[in-house]
């Protein structure tokens, strides 16, 4: 009797359906759980399980806990110790110079030749990627980049010897030029300078200023329209790889929806952020004179002139093609 049931268990285990657990990854992003970022990222994870069918496990971890900041992602990527981050592009400038091309100033006028911009750059930010092991999956851009400061600047005077925190190597040569004196920062070090009173100001967008609640250190906001950078999200080619052809469908589809969702999202954005700007009582620089921002413009061009000898032939490709096509 005992032989015949351990066969019949047997013969039962044989025939149940084998089931494959699904696939699990980590995906790092430094930027609060409120960011444009994260909630574009949010939007990736949720068209990735409808698609996948539950199949593709992505767990989100904001505000760099993981500890990984974005000069630490793009290794960390390649090396698999996470699967997918949502990187700041100009952190990966000691990469591949091309990475700077979004937060190159006084470049781009609104999100439409932004959006242009990095359709016309893909190919090569795609290129750098795959030479390291990983896959571009889709853009995530910030909305424009504005002075966050505790006194009004509104004119170089005003600039003039400011400690402001910068984002990447061509915030710092432009503000610089501009008269200030600038300091690159990771996000994550971003308040905790405020706090201590080693920045007086910051360069990043009103969306960062209101996820990371600048009003309890600033109380200005210059609206300078700098540049309109890409945060960039990429994943491991090996673990993608390791995917059926199904769930590498679902990834690479959910990219295109995210792709697609991010710039139309940033296009609405700033109001957004200026209601609770105005709601915090921070006063919104807009109009702008023409003289300061003539000044800024003109204390860009190095950045520009040294990415365009950094980068080659390929920066001025680019270049030739947007400035034809814009």
């Amino acid at each position: 009797m005992r032989s015949s049931s351990l066969l019949l268990v047997s013969i039962a285990l044989s025939q149940a359906p084998f089931t494959l657990a699904a696939a699990k990854f980590d995906f790092s992003n430094e930027y609060n759980a409120t960011s444009i970022h994260a909630e574009g990222d949010k939007y990736f994870i949720d068209q990735v399980t409808k698609l996948s069918k539950g199949e593709v496990d992505i767990t989100l971890h904001t505000g760099g806990s993981l500890g990984f900041k974005s000069t630490d992602n793009f290794y960390a990527v390649a090396d698999n110790a996470i699967q997918i981050a949502d990187t700041l592009a100009g952190s990966m400038a000691g990469i591949d110079p091309i990475f700077l091309l979004s937060s190159l100033p006084f470049i781009v006028e609104n999100e439409d030749q932004a959006e242009q911009l990095y359709q016309i750059a893909k190919p090569y930010y795609q290129k750098v990627f795959a030479q390291n092991g990983q896959i571009l999956l889709y853009a995530s851009p910030w909305p424009a980049s504005g002075i966050w400061s505790q006194k009004p600047v509104t004119t170089k005077a005003e600039l003039a010897n400011l400690k402001i925190r910068t984002y990447d190597k061509n915030g710092t040569l432009t503000l610089r030029e501009a008269g200030a004196e600038p300091i690159k920062l990771s996000w994550g070090d971003v308040v905790p300078q405020l706090s201590t009173g080693g920045i007086k100001a910051v360069l990043t967008s009103a969306d960062a200023g209101a996820s990371g609640k600048f009003w309890e250190h600033l109380d200005n906001y210059s609206a300078i329209q700098y540049a309109i950078p890409l945060n960039m999200v990429h994943m491991n080619k090996d673990a993608f790889d390791d995917l059926s052809t199904d769930e590498q469908s679902a990834i690479l589809k959910a990219a295109a929806l995210t792709d697609e969702h991010n710039w139309k999202t940033v296009r609405t954005r700033v109001a957004d952020n200026y209601k609770d700007l105005a709601a915090n009582n921070v006063t919104i620089h807009q109009d702008l004179s023409k003289n300061f921002i003539s000044w800024l413009q003109e204390s860009a061009k190095p950045s520009l002139k040294e990415w365009l000898e950094d980068t080659g032939t390929s920066g001025s490709d680019i270049m030739a093609d947007f400035e034809k096509n814009k």
